[in-house]
Protein backbone atom coordinates (compact mmCIF):
# COMPACT_ATOMS: atom_id res chain seq x y z
CA UNK A 1 0.00 0.00 0.00
CA UNK A 2 2.80 2.35 0.83
CA UNK A 3 4.63 1.81 -2.56
CA UNK A 4 1.34 2.47 -4.16
CA UNK A 5 0.93 5.50 -2.48
CA UNK A 6 4.78 6.31 -3.30
CA UNK A 7 4.29 5.52 -6.69
CA UNK A 8 1.39 7.89 -7.72
CA UNK A 9 3.76 10.68 -5.02
CA UNK A 10 0.18 11.19 -3.24
CA UNK A 11 -3.37 9.98 -3.43
CA UNK A 12 -5.98 12.39 -3.47
CA UNK A 13 -8.35 12.23 -0.09
CA UNK A 14 -10.51 14.85 -0.21
CA UNK A 15 -13.26 11.74 -0.98
CA UNK A 16 -12.28 9.37 1.62
CA UNK A 17 -13.36 6.54 -0.50
CA UNK A 18 -10.90 7.86 -3.35
CA UNK A 19 -8.00 6.51 -1.02
CA UNK A 20 -9.71 3.09 -0.88
CA UNK A 21 -10.55 2.71 -4.43
CA UNK A 22 -7.25 3.91 -6.19
CA UNK A 23 -5.22 1.54 -3.82
CA UNK A 24 -7.15 -1.23 -4.82
CA UNK A 25 -7.11 -0.38 -8.43
CA UNK A 26 -3.41 -0.72 -7.96
CA UNK A 27 -3.08 -3.80 -6.35
CA UNK A 28 -3.50 -7.29 -7.17
CA UNK A 29 -5.38 -8.07 -3.69
CA UNK A 30 -6.55 -5.39 -2.57
CA UNK A 31 -8.13 -5.57 0.93
CA UNK A 32 -10.02 -2.41 3.03
CA UNK A 33 -7.92 -3.93 6.61
CA UNK A 34 -4.73 -3.61 4.70
CA UNK A 35 -5.12 0.25 3.55
CA UNK A 36 -6.12 0.97 6.96
CA UNK A 37 -3.29 -1.09 8.68
CA UNK A 38 -0.88 1.48 6.31
CA UNK A 39 -3.15 4.57 7.96
CA UNK A 40 -3.85 3.48 11.43
CA UNK A 41 -2.32 1.03 12.78
CA UNK A 42 1.58 0.80 11.16
CA UNK A 43 0.63 4.43 10.83
CA UNK A 44 3.65 4.08 7.89
CA UNK A 45 0.21 6.65 5.37
CA UNK A 46 -0.28 9.94 7.01
CA UNK A 47 -3.61 11.93 5.51
CA UNK A 48 -3.12 15.78 5.36
CA UNK A 49 -3.49 19.41 3.59
CA UNK A 50 -0.85 19.53 0.74
CA UNK A 51 -0.96 20.75 -3.46
CA UNK A 52 -3.24 23.18 -4.33
CA UNK A 53 -4.70 23.46 -0.65
CA UNK A 54 -6.07 19.65 -1.29
CA UNK A 55 -6.00 16.88 1.30
CA UNK A 56 -3.69 14.03 0.37
CA UNK A 57 -2.49 10.57 1.91
CA UNK A 58 1.38 10.80 1.59
CA UNK A 59 3.99 8.00 2.74
CA UNK A 60 5.37 9.50 5.93
CA UNK A 61 8.74 10.32 4.46
CA UNK A 62 7.37 12.69 2.14
CA UNK A 63 5.46 14.28 4.64
CA UNK A 64 8.05 17.00 5.52
CA UNK A 65 8.90 17.19 1.68
CA UNK A 66 4.85 18.73 1.02
CA UNK A 67 4.53 20.70 4.22
CA UNK A 68 7.89 22.53 3.27
CA UNK A 69 7.31 22.87 -0.47
CA UNK A 70 3.64 23.80 0.30
CA UNK A 71 1.67 23.51 2.98
CA UNK A 72 3.75 25.85 5.34
CA UNK A 73 2.76 29.04 2.65
CA UNK A 74 -0.58 28.33 3.54
CA UNK A 75 -0.47 29.45 7.44
CA UNK A 76 0.00 32.52 7.60
CA UNK A 77 -3.33 33.54 5.78
CA UNK A 78 -5.42 31.15 7.50
CA UNK A 79 -4.11 32.14 11.06
CA UNK A 80 -4.85 35.75 9.79
CA UNK A 81 -8.49 34.88 8.61
CA UNK A 82 -9.01 33.35 11.84
CA UNK A 83 -7.62 36.19 14.19
CA UNK A 84 -10.61 38.64 11.82
CA UNK A 85 -13.38 36.34 12.47
CA UNK A 86 -12.18 36.41 16.64
CA UNK A 87 -11.90 40.41 15.88
CA UNK A 88 -15.27 40.98 14.93
CA UNK A 89 -16.00 38.85 17.48
CA UNK A 90 -15.49 41.08 19.78
CA UNK A 91 -12.53 38.86 21.31
CA UNK A 92 -10.12 41.26 23.15
CA UNK A 93 -6.45 40.14 21.89
CA UNK A 94 -7.29 37.44 19.72
CA UNK A 95 -3.66 36.71 18.82
CA UNK A 96 -3.05 35.85 22.21
CA UNK A 97 -6.51 34.13 22.39
CA UNK A 98 -5.92 31.79 19.45
CA UNK A 99 -2.55 30.97 20.83
CA UNK A 100 -3.88 29.71 24.13
CA UNK A 101 -6.72 27.99 22.80
CA UNK A 102 -4.32 26.07 20.25
CA UNK A 103 -2.02 24.85 22.85
CA UNK A 104 -5.10 23.94 25.34
CA UNK A 105 -6.21 21.95 22.78
CA UNK A 106 -3.37 20.17 21.15
CA UNK A 107 -2.61 19.42 25.17
CA UNK A 108 -5.77 17.80 25.04
CA UNK A 109 -5.18 15.71 22.15
CA UNK A 110 -1.50 14.47 23.61
CA UNK A 111 -3.14 13.27 26.78
CA UNK A 112 -6.08 11.38 24.73
CA UNK A 113 -4.39 10.20 22.33
CA UNK A 114 -7.41 10.04 20.21
CA UNK A 115 -10.24 12.38 20.08
CA UNK A 116 -13.10 13.74 18.30
CA UNK A 117 -13.74 17.19 17.39
CA UNK A 118 -16.89 17.04 19.23
CA UNK A 119 -15.27 15.64 22.25
CA UNK A 120 -12.64 18.47 22.21
CA UNK A 121 -15.21 21.59 22.48
CA UNK A 122 -16.29 20.22 25.37
CA UNK A 123 -13.35 19.60 26.99
CA UNK A 124 -11.51 22.46 25.93
CA UNK A 125 -13.19 25.96 26.84
CA UNK A 126 -13.40 28.64 23.81
CA UNK A 127 -14.03 25.48 21.40
CA UNK A 128 -17.52 25.91 21.71
CA UNK A 129 -17.75 29.39 20.27
CA UNK A 130 -19.29 30.11 17.08
CA UNK A 131 -18.04 32.74 14.37
CA UNK A 132 -20.48 34.36 11.96
CA UNK A 133 -18.65 34.02 8.50
CA UNK A 134 -20.19 35.72 4.95
CA UNK A 135 -22.32 38.82 7.13
CA UNK A 136 -24.31 40.31 4.47
CA UNK A 137 -23.70 37.50 1.82
CA UNK A 138 -25.91 34.94 0.72
CA UNK A 139 -24.00 32.28 2.23
CA UNK A 140 -23.69 33.77 5.54
CA UNK A 141 -23.67 31.67 8.40
CA UNK A 142 -21.58 30.43 11.41
CA UNK A 143 -18.52 28.14 11.59
CA UNK A 144 -17.57 26.54 14.84
CA UNK A 145 -14.39 27.55 16.60
CA UNK A 146 -13.24 23.70 16.89
CA UNK A 147 -12.88 24.06 13.61
CA UNK A 148 -11.20 26.65 12.69
CA UNK A 149 -8.43 25.62 15.75
CA UNK A 150 -7.98 22.11 14.66
CA UNK A 151 -7.66 23.06 10.86
CA UNK A 152 -4.79 25.36 11.98
CA UNK A 153 -3.03 23.12 14.05
CA UNK A 154 -2.94 20.01 11.26
CA UNK A 155 -2.04 22.64 8.65
CA UNK A 156 1.02 23.37 10.69
CA UNK A 157 1.64 19.67 11.14
CA UNK A 158 1.46 19.40 15.21
CA UNK A 159 -2.07 17.18 14.58
CA UNK A 160 -3.33 14.77 12.12
CA UNK A 161 -6.59 13.27 10.79
CA UNK A 162 -6.85 9.63 12.14
CA UNK A 163 -8.78 6.84 12.31
CA UNK A 164 -12.61 8.18 11.05
CA UNK A 165 -15.64 7.69 13.37
CA UNK A 166 -17.75 5.62 10.79
CA UNK A 167 -16.30 3.16 7.94
CA UNK A 168 -14.20 3.48 5.41
CA UNK A 169 -16.14 6.06 3.47
CA UNK A 170 -16.59 8.56 6.50
CA UNK A 171 -14.92 11.90 6.37
CA UNK A 172 -15.64 11.82 10.30
CA UNK A 173 -11.80 11.99 11.86
CA UNK A 174 -10.79 11.55 15.27
CA UNK A 175 -7.22 13.62 15.48
CA UNK A 176 -4.12 12.21 17.26
CA UNK A 177 -1.06 14.12 17.57
CA UNK A 178 1.25 14.40 14.61
CA UNK A 179 4.26 13.48 16.16
CA UNK A 180 2.43 9.41 16.62
CA UNK A 181 3.42 9.29 12.68
CA UNK A 182 6.63 11.48 12.10
CA UNK A 183 9.39 10.70 14.34
CA UNK A 184 10.57 12.80 17.29
CA UNK A 185 13.74 14.21 15.70
CA UNK A 186 12.30 14.74 12.21
CA UNK A 187 13.65 18.47 11.29
CA UNK A 188 12.05 20.93 8.78
CA UNK A 189 13.14 20.85 5.48
CA UNK A 190 14.48 23.87 3.27
CA UNK A 191 11.97 25.02 1.13
CA UNK A 192 14.13 25.33 -1.73
CA UNK A 193 14.80 21.30 -1.18
CA UNK A 194 11.98 20.57 -0.46
CA UNK A 195 10.52 21.93 -3.55
CA UNK A 196 13.09 20.34 -5.78
CA UNK A 197 12.36 17.18 -3.74
CA UNK A 198 8.49 17.38 -5.05
CA UNK A 199 9.57 18.42 -8.72
CA UNK A 200 11.53 15.24 -9.17
CA UNK A 201 9.08 12.80 -7.86
CA UNK A 202 6.48 14.21 -9.71
CA UNK A 203 8.11 14.46 -12.99
CA UNK A 204 9.53 10.59 -11.94
CA UNK A 205 5.69 9.56 -11.63
CA UNK A 206 4.10 11.71 -14.54
CA UNK A 207 6.44 12.92 -16.80
CA UNK A 208 7.44 13.76 -19.30
CA UNK A 209 4.63 16.89 -19.10
CA UNK A 210 4.71 20.45 -19.51
CA UNK A 211 5.82 22.83 -16.95
CA UNK A 212 2.17 23.96 -16.88
CA UNK A 213 0.96 20.32 -16.16
CA UNK A 214 3.42 21.03 -13.29
CA UNK A 215 2.85 24.04 -11.90
CA UNK A 216 -0.83 22.60 -11.99
CA UNK A 217 -0.35 19.97 -10.37
CA UNK A 218 2.30 21.13 -7.21
CA UNK A 219 -0.02 24.84 -6.92
CA UNK A 220 3.03 26.36 -6.85
CA UNK A 221 3.37 29.74 -8.99
CA UNK A 222 5.28 29.57 -12.01
CA UNK A 223 8.41 31.82 -10.59
CA UNK A 224 8.68 28.81 -7.76
CA UNK A 225 8.42 25.62 -10.58
CA UNK A 226 11.00 27.61 -12.39
CA UNK A 227 13.54 27.97 -9.11
CA UNK A 228 12.33 24.64 -8.38
CA UNK A 229 13.08 22.97 -11.78
CA UNK A 230 16.85 24.41 -12.37
CA UNK A 231 17.92 22.12 -9.53
CA UNK A 232 16.95 19.20 -11.15
CA UNK A 233 18.32 17.86 -13.92
CA UNK A 234 15.77 17.43 -16.87
CA UNK A 235 15.49 16.95 -20.89
CA UNK A 236 13.56 18.75 -22.98
CA UNK A 237 11.66 16.82 -25.18
CA UNK A 238 8.68 17.23 -27.86
CA UNK A 239 5.16 16.42 -26.41
CA UNK A 240 3.25 16.62 -30.00
CA UNK A 241 4.51 19.97 -31.06
CA UNK A 242 4.43 21.27 -27.22
CA UNK A 243 7.62 21.83 -25.00
CA UNK A 244 7.73 19.12 -22.71
CA UNK A 245 10.64 17.92 -19.65
CA UNK A 246 11.29 14.47 -18.35
CA UNK A 247 13.90 13.64 -15.40
CA UNK A 248 17.32 13.42 -17.31
CA UNK A 249 18.12 10.16 -15.94
CA UNK A 250 14.18 8.84 -17.48
CA UNK A 251 14.72 8.81 -21.02
CA UNK A 252 15.14 4.97 -22.11
CA UNK A 253 11.89 4.20 -24.10
CA UNK A 254 9.43 2.30 -21.95
CA UNK A 255 8.33 -1.51 -23.07
CA UNK A 256 4.60 -1.13 -24.09
CA UNK A 257 2.00 -2.91 -21.84
CA UNK A 258 -0.74 -5.49 -22.66
CA UNK A 259 -3.98 -4.38 -23.11
CA UNK A 260 -5.76 -3.42 -20.26
CA UNK A 261 -8.95 -1.61 -18.78
CA UNK A 262 -9.06 0.18 -15.06
CA UNK A 263 -12.23 1.35 -13.20
CA UNK A 264 -10.81 4.38 -11.74
CA UNK A 265 -12.43 6.44 -8.65
CA UNK A 266 -13.11 10.48 -8.39
CA UNK A 267 -10.30 12.30 -7.57
CA UNK A 268 -8.04 9.24 -8.77
CA UNK A 269 -4.12 11.02 -8.95
CA UNK A 270 -3.84 9.62 -12.50
CA UNK A 271 -7.39 11.20 -13.67
CA UNK A 272 -5.92 14.44 -11.41
CA UNK A 273 -2.17 13.81 -13.05
CA UNK A 274 -2.12 17.01 -15.37
CA UNK A 275 -3.33 19.98 -15.90
CA UNK A 276 -3.69 19.10 -20.09
CA UNK A 277 -5.75 16.06 -20.64
CA UNK A 278 -7.39 16.08 -24.05
CA UNK A 279 -4.32 13.27 -24.64
CA UNK A 280 -6.10 10.75 -22.51
CA UNK A 281 -9.39 12.15 -21.90
CA UNK A 282 -10.39 13.38 -25.61
CA UNK A 283 -13.89 15.52 -25.39
CA UNK A 284 -15.09 13.47 -22.74
CA UNK A 285 -14.62 16.39 -19.93
CA UNK A 286 -18.23 17.54 -19.84
CA UNK A 287 -19.20 14.37 -18.65
CA UNK A 288 -17.22 13.21 -16.39
CA UNK A 289 -15.73 15.93 -14.71
CA UNK A 290 -17.80 18.86 -12.74
CA UNK A 291 -18.00 22.43 -13.40
CA UNK A 292 -15.16 23.13 -11.03
CA UNK A 293 -12.85 20.64 -12.48
CA UNK A 294 -13.36 17.60 -10.23
CA UNK A 295 -13.10 13.94 -11.86
CA UNK A 296 -15.39 11.61 -11.39
CA UNK A 297 -15.46 8.12 -11.91
CA UNK A 298 -13.94 6.91 -15.15
CA UNK A 299 -13.21 3.53 -17.51
CA UNK A 300 -9.50 3.59 -18.95
CA UNK A 301 -8.42 1.54 -21.70
CA UNK A 302 -4.81 1.19 -22.82
CA UNK A 303 -3.86 4.54 -21.11
CA UNK A 304 -6.73 6.89 -21.92
CA UNK A 305 -10.09 7.28 -20.33
CA UNK A 306 -13.08 6.40 -22.43
CA UNK A 307 -16.15 6.32 -20.44
CA UNK A 308 -17.33 6.78 -16.62
CA UNK A 309 -18.92 4.21 -14.11
CA UNK A 310 -21.29 4.74 -10.84
CA UNK A 311 -22.63 2.49 -8.18
CA UNK A 312 -26.56 2.12 -7.70
CA UNK A 313 -28.25 2.15 -4.79
CA UNK A 314 -28.26 -2.08 -4.98
CA UNK A 315 -24.78 -2.14 -5.03
CA UNK A 316 -24.34 -3.09 -8.82
CA UNK A 317 -21.09 -0.96 -10.27
CA UNK A 318 -22.40 0.41 -14.03
CA UNK A 319 -20.51 1.87 -16.79
CA UNK A 320 -21.12 3.77 -20.23
CA UNK A 321 -18.67 3.85 -22.59
CA UNK A 322 -18.33 7.54 -24.71
CA UNK A 323 -16.35 5.85 -27.44
CA UNK A 324 -15.99 2.38 -29.32
CA UNK A 325 -13.70 0.26 -27.81
CA UNK A 326 -14.62 -3.21 -29.48
CA UNK A 327 -16.26 -6.21 -28.39
CA UNK A 328 -13.19 -7.70 -26.36
CA UNK A 329 -12.39 -4.66 -24.42
CA UNK A 330 -16.20 -4.37 -23.52
CA UNK A 331 -16.38 -7.34 -22.15
CA UNK A 332 -12.60 -6.86 -19.84
CA UNK A 333 -14.78 -3.58 -18.62
CA UNK A 334 -17.82 -5.54 -17.70
CA UNK A 335 -15.52 -7.90 -15.79
CA UNK A 336 -13.97 -5.47 -14.19
CA UNK A 337 -17.65 -3.96 -13.01
CA UNK A 338 -18.73 -6.93 -11.74
CA UNK A 339 -15.23 -7.44 -9.72
CA UNK A 340 -15.78 -3.84 -8.10
CA UNK A 341 -19.44 -4.58 -7.31
CA UNK A 342 -18.27 -7.87 -5.61
CA UNK A 343 -15.07 -6.34 -3.76
CA UNK A 344 -17.67 -3.50 -2.55
CA UNK A 345 -19.97 -5.90 -1.19
CA UNK A 346 -22.89 -3.59 0.77
CA UNK A 347 -20.26 -0.87 1.08
CA UNK A 348 -22.03 2.63 -0.98
CA UNK A 349 -19.77 4.91 -2.61
CA UNK A 350 -21.23 8.13 -3.78
CA UNK A 351 -18.54 10.38 -5.22
CA UNK A 352 -18.90 13.94 -3.54
CA UNK A 353 -18.15 15.93 -6.49
CA UNK A 354 -20.92 13.88 -9.03
CA UNK A 355 -20.79 14.65 -12.92
CA UNK A 356 -23.41 14.79 -15.52
CA UNK A 357 -22.11 11.14 -16.55
CA UNK A 358 -22.37 9.50 -13.21
CA UNK A 359 -25.87 11.29 -11.69
CA UNK A 360 -27.23 9.70 -15.06
CA UNK A 361 -25.87 6.16 -13.95
CA UNK A 362 -26.48 5.95 -10.65
CA UNK A 363 -30.15 7.33 -11.18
Amino acid sequence: MVAVAADMVALHATDPATVFLSAAARMRRPEIGGVERSLYEDRSLVRTLGMRRTMFVLPVPLVPVVQAACTDALVPGERRRTLAMLQEDGVPDADRHLRELEEATLAAIEELGEVTGAELSRIVPGLSRKLAVGQGKKWEGTIGMTTRVLFLLSTEQRIVRGRPRGGWTSSQYRWSPMSSWLPGDAAPLNVGEAREELVRRWLSAFGPATVGDLKWWSGLTLGQVRKALSSVEVTEVDLDGVAGIVVADDTVPTKAPGPWVALLPSLDPTTMGWKERSWYLGDHGPALFDTNGNAGPTVWCDGRIVGGWAQRKSGEVVFELLEDVGSETVDAIASESVRLTEWLGDVRVMSRFPTPLQRRLSG
